[in-house]
């Protein structure tokens, strides 16, 4: 039933709020809303264009005839035109016909705020509502513990348009499709949260989701709004978190999208020095302006409170945070202080987290940032940007370049896969191995190493376990978890057919087991962000190419030892220095035979002796297998 409302739904506190930059639940009155007045039905537009002198509403109920339906502009100043259409409902068409007071352009745009599109190429808003009973009730009360900062946290990233397709249909899956198969393989995989690169409306599929044209809209490629709730439904009632890939950064310039909404520049920066983004030829979000803040935080808001998402991951922060980002001497300018940091931009995203976290205490954003800029993931009370984690950029590079070198010459470049653990405790890092290491000519991240067909996978299965062992959570790019040869295709599905092959299905079944050792080993994941979670054995032995940590959880007898052999000698015996007496039991390996490894495990208890080495008090003698990762317990 169509709710009631008066002529308006803004009040003069919305107004306050708007153009203070404060309002945070815009979606609640901007864009279309069936509703009945006067006990008419029909629906309640509402849009912002101040440089207008007319807006009219067209659309396939009135032959999209410009002026038929004309809005009204409010008295305060505000710019927002509103208006009550009868007899339009849930499935119309429409856009908005905005005459600019700016020379007599007249511009012809999708509603911003519009809850569902038209299925691209087509570009026209369409009315919706749902009223989709959520069943994740459970997950809801508990997610705080699945989300929180010492909680295991590996992250499957998903591009849905290629994961999985209908081959015999050439399509893509469905999101209720979706909502059994990738559930049912995530759920397999014991990943703990899925990331979707951005399910936002977008016109451009090269794009891979990452120029935004529907903020507020699901895109209809996969379906309908209430069966993207579906998928993430699922996912929460098999016990998985969902986060969505966010872009507060920049947008494209479609005509029917944000640039020059009105005839003026309003979303955008009006100078190009800060208003476009040469690398993507795209528009940057004019921070700014407060109704541009209160429009953005609104959309993460949106998507934490409509769809239940657990998580934003923000695309692009290291470009919104210098005004100098890919620019040259001359194509910017300095701000206030003389500095190159975009104050605006750092102010809206510490507004950004403040609000996430006061109304959403159990979810984490985190910035794909790639620089130096310090205290990303520190609060703002603290002078921080306020964000849950932050990517690793350099664990990224610096890992896949040690990796992609020839054993015989590792011992050279011991400090490339030591050197993270010197800052890795300033900030909350998640370690990611993404989509953007798979594309471009970077080949797939099996590609990327070196030797025979069982080297590169023994390599694999030791680069995933280093990655898992290192403090941080992890997140992995689809495909890369079974060793998907070829580069990824955005417009093709994953190879599945590889499982096919014994490599890669021991490959597969390798991650599944690397996902379930990380959940149910504490000393991997609760002191993930701290240094009291790690302590170094052996950094140096750069001969060998081997090196050696604890692993440290709230619980000092639930420690273990990791031992990382980068070459493809076993090494019997090889002493590693101990804290304490007791015994070592091998509890994971990467060598054993089920993974497709040689089968040169530690299968028995080693004594750990009262001799000193690597500075401890205590040694063993423990057996190491070819380019493999071992885990022992310490039991005293």
């Amino acid at each position: 039933m169509a709710k009631v409302i008066p002529h308006s739904l803004f009040t003069e506190f919305d107004i306050y709020l708007f153009k203070g930059g404060k309002h945070f639940r815009l979606y609640e009155k901007f864009g279309s809303h069936i509703c009945t007045v006067d006990g008419v039905e029909g629906t309640y537009f509402s849009v912002w264009a101040p440089s207008a002198n007319q807006v009219s509403v067209i659309g396939d109920f009135n032959f999209w005839k410009d002026g038929k339906h004309k809005l009204n502009v409010r008295w305060d100043s505000s710019g927002i035109w509103e208006g009550f259409i009868p007899n339009v409902g849930k499935g119309n068409l429409y856009k908005y016909k905005i005459h600019s007071n700016n020379s007599g352009i007249i511009t012809e745009k999708a509603d911003p705020y519009a809850r569902r599109n038209e299925h691209p190429p087509k570009t026209a808003s369409q009315v919706w509502s749902d009223d989709y009973k959520w069943k994740d009730k459970n997950w809801m009360k508990t997610r705080k513990e699945h989300n929180a900062l010492d909680a295991p946290y590996s992250v499957y990233e998903v591009h849905l348009g290629s994961w999985r397709r209908k081959a015999e249909e050439n399509r893509f899956l469905s999101y209720i499709e979706l909502a059994d198969e990738l559930v049912d393989y995530v759920k397999e995989m014991n990943f703990t949260h899925v990331e979707l690169m951005p399910i936002m409306e977008f016109p451009y599929d090269p794009s891979w989701g990452y120029q935004l044209t529907g903020y507020f809209a699901p895109t209809s490629r996969f379906g309908y709004p209430d069966e993207f709730k579906v998928l993430v439904d699922k996912l929460h009632q098999a016990g998985i978190g969902i986060i969505l890939d966010w872009v507060p950064s920049h947008f494209p310039s479609d005509d029917h999208g944000l640039g020059f909404f009105d005839g003026s520049h309003l979303y955008e920066h009006p100078d190009r020095k800060k208003g476009y983004h040469q690398d993507w030829k795209s528009l940057i979000f004019n921070y700014e302006r407060n109704e541009v803040r209160s429009f953005l935080i609104s959309n993460a808001i949106f998507w934490l409170e409509q769809y239940h998402a657990d998580g934003l991951r923000v695309d692009a922060v290291a470009s919104m945070l210098f005004l100098d980002y890919s620019r040259e001497d001359g194509e910017w300018e300095p701000n206030e202080f003389g500095g190159r940091e975009n104050l605006a931009a750092i102010s809206f995203l510490k507004q950004l987290n403040e609000e996430v976290y006061r109304s959403f205490p159990d979810v984490q954003t985190i910035a794909e940032e790639s620089t130096a800029f310090p205290m990303v993931s520190k609060p703002t009370s603290m002078g921080g940007l306020g964000f849950g984690m932050k990517w690793m950029m350099g664990w990224m590079h610096d890992t896949l370049d040690y990796f992609s070198k020839d054993p015989i010459y590792r011992e050279y470049h011991q400090n490339e896969i030591t050197f993270s653990l010197a800052y890795a405790f300033t900030e909350n890092f998640m370690l990611p191995l993404s989509h953007d290491e798979v594309v471009y000519g970077k080949n797939s991240i099996l590609g990327k190493m070196p030797g025979d067909e069982w080297q590169r996978f023994a390599n694999l299965r030791l680069m995933y376990g280093y990655m898992y062992t290192h403090p941080g959570t992890k997140l992995l790019f689809m495909g890369s978890e079974f060793g998907q040869y070829n580069e990824w295709n955005f417009q093709e599905s994953l190879d599945w057919n590889l499982l096919e092959f014994e490599p890669h299905k021991n490959m597969k079944n390798y991650f599944a087991a690397l996902n379930t050792i990380y959940k149910s080993t504490p000393a991997l994941y609760e002191n993930g962000f701290s240094s009291e979670g790690f302590e170094w054995i052996s950094l140096d032995d750069s001969k060998n190419s081997v090196i050696s940590y604890l692993r440290k959880g709230k619980n000092p007898d639930e420690n273990v030892l990791v031992v990382c052999n980068f070459t493809p000698n076993t090494i019997v015996p090889y002493k590693v220095g101990v804290n304490t007496s007791g015994k070592l039991k091998e509890i994971f390996n990467s060598d054993s035979e089920k993974f497709g490894g040689s089968g040169n495990v530690n299968s028995r208890q080693i004594t750990i002796k009262k001799n000193p080495w690597n500075g401890k008090e205590y040694s063993a003698d423990i057996k190491l297998s070819p380019l493999g990762i071992s885990i022992f317990k310490i039991k005293k």
